[in-house]
């Protein structure tokens, strides 16, 4: 009789929905839920939460009251349920609500399948493709595997299990925010730390905290630069100045080369008005010859300044490749120039001879008069 009144007070159960059930067992492989049924149903750990845990007593205990699916009616204990058929129902109106909130989740990356990346978000199958991984093309994608990382829901369709998610577009917001915030601080004449990012034929892109301004290669060094390869690495840290700077474009204009003294001035120094310099003449044009006086830096020998006579080519008394020995007759910081001359040190040569000329007769003078007076006395 009792056993006919327990049958009679069962509920009722139907396929493929959602009811309550106490756990009242678990070992490693299942847990025993009591949902009103004549006996206790069992339900395989795979069916208890996903990925599938190592033991059932990761996810559930003795005591937990749970939402679990009925899967089928029959089989060898009346009813087949599922926990993570339940779990799914109510994750796809989570995902859901989280997509359309825009809200920001962080995942953790499980593996690599062809296209992109497999995790799990609210219990469910998630996949990142490729191309919102990351910024830029990733060449391996294994290096995420067991990453946590910060996605964005972007694309659910429950009937088709379809979870699409991208660490990208949270990149980009969070790009975007930095780009804000930096140039809200960025000032013109300013110098900040950068890390070389692209290199182009025409100079080369640094980010400058969150934000890539341009270098152009005339400002990446002093010196002649052919290729900014030559002078730059990507991953480079380095100085720059922030030369110029557009608040709508949002164009950051930048100087490597305006971080640090022109080296012109440094060697400029070492040779003043007055004094001699060896060299060797590198150019000649219609208004004079340029002298190499080291390596990187010339100076302007004018026609004028070439020859004592009269000349209208520069080859008339200089070559490219001739030795000279030149005077530094003007040095002109403004517009770094140096003005030199042959016909100084000729002329400075002469009046020097002219000079001991000048003095070694007034010596003999003197010793003549000295002689006379002796012989006097």
């Amino acid at each position: 009789m009792a056993s006919l009144l327990k049958e009679e007070s069962m509920k009722e159960f139907n396929p493929h929905e959602v009811i309550k059930g106490t756990v009242v067992l678990v070992n490693r492989d299942e847990a025993y839920v009591d949902i009103g049924y004549k006996t206790e149903i069992p339900i395989p750990k795979k069916e208890l939460a996903y990925p599938e845990p190592d033991n059932a007593t990761d996810v559930v205990k003795v005591g937990d009251e749970i939402d679990v699916y009925v899967v089928a009616l029959g089989g060898e204990n009346g009813v087949i349920l599922s926990k993570t058929r339940a779990d799914r129902l109510v994750a796809w109106k989570q995902v859901e609500e989280i997509k359309e909130n825009e809200q920001v989740i962080e995942v953790e990356i499980q593996q690599v399948v062809k296209g992109g990346l497999l995790t799990s978000a609210c219990g469910l199958r998630g996949f990142i493709p490729a191309s919102q991984v990351a910024l830029h093309f990733v060449k391996d994608l294994n290096e995420f595997v067991g990453q946590k990382v910060s996605v964005k829901v972007i694309e659910v369709d429950a009937k088709k299990q379809r979870l699409v998610l991208s660490r990208r577009v949270v990149l980009e917001q969070e790009r975007a925010e930095k780009r804000k915030e930096v140039l809200a601080n960025i000032v013109e004449g300013e110098k900040r730390k950068g890390i070389v990012k692209r290199l182009v034929d025409y100079g080369a892109f640094i980010d400058i905290g969150g934000v890539d301004g341009l270098a152009h290669i005339s400002d990446l060094s002093w010196e002649h630069v052919k290729n900014p390869s030559d002078v730059l690495s990507v991953g480079q840290e380095v100085e720059v100045l922030v030369k110029a700077f557009d608040a709508e474009t949002g164009r950051i204009s930048l100087s490597i080369k305006d971080t640090v003294r022109d080296p012109w001035f440094d060697k400029a120094e070492k040779y003043p008005v007055g004094s001699y310099v060896k060299g060797k003449i590198v150019k000649l044009t219609d208004f004079g010859a340029f002298m190499e006086i080291e390596p990187g830096f010339d100076g302007l020998i004018r026609m004028r300044e070439l020859s004592p006579k009269h000349i209208t080519k520069a080859s008339e008394a200089v070559n490219v490749g001739d030795e000279v020995t030149v005077k530094v007759i003007h040095v002109d910081m403004d517009n770094k120039k140096i003005a030199l001359s042959i016909t100084r040190v000729q002329q400075d040569a002469e009046k020097k001879e002219y000079q001991d000329f000048l003095a070694k007769q007034a010596e003999e003078e003197e010793k003549a008069t000295t002689i006379s007076d002796e012989v006097n006395e």
